[in-house]
């Protein structure tokens, strides 16, 4: 998994202690032919599991640009922004490096453009789109951050869906 340049620097202090990170989930949706929801959906490289597409904030960036920037480079598909739907706190990762890592996610609902999937850098090695009714084998925070982008409150949602979730 390429590592942004900061991030190296940062570990080049720190080592493998915790860094805390913002980050974005894009949940790119778009009709099928047949008429049904289809959302985009990666196959990481790191792990092998599904997940929309996820990434780190650059310094300076905005998180909706991260989201539209990351659904590009993963899955080769150009995707618009629709609305913030959700923040929250991941539980710490400890990625396959050893290195301790939790994240202020953003989560975007995102609307389909234009292109194929296909993996377009060595982070995925699938990209493709699934049906809302026949998602693969994922984890829950995924699952549930694909509901909230698809229920599309009409607020943003704050916190852990499981404690009662205010919403801004």
């Amino acid at each position: 998994m390429p590592i942004p340049p900061y991030v190296v620097h940062l570990r080049s202090m720190v080592g493998r202690e915790l860094l805390w990170m913002p980050g974005v989930t894009a949940v790119v949706l778009r009709e099928s032919r047949d008429g049904a929801d289809e959302v985009l959906l990666v196959r990481r490289s790191d792990n092998g599991q599904w997940t929309p597409v996820t990434g780190i904030v650059d310094p300076g960036e905005e998180p909706h640009v991260t989201a539209t920037r990351e659904v590009e480079e993963e899955a080769c598909v150009v995707a618009e922004v629709e609305r913030l739907v959700w923040v929250s706190t991941s539980d710490v990762v400890t990625h396959q490096n050893g290195d301790l890592a939790q994240y202020l996610d953003h989560t975007f609902r995102c609307r389909w453009v234009s292109g194929d999937p296909r993996p377009g850098d060595d982070e995925s090695t699938d990209a493709r789109w699934f049906p809302l009714d026949a998602l693969p084998d994922m984890r829950q925070l995924f699952r549930d951050r694909i509901a909230v982008a698809v229920d599309n409150p009409a607020d943003v949602v704050l916190g852990p869906l499981t404690s009662g979730a205010s919403r801004a």
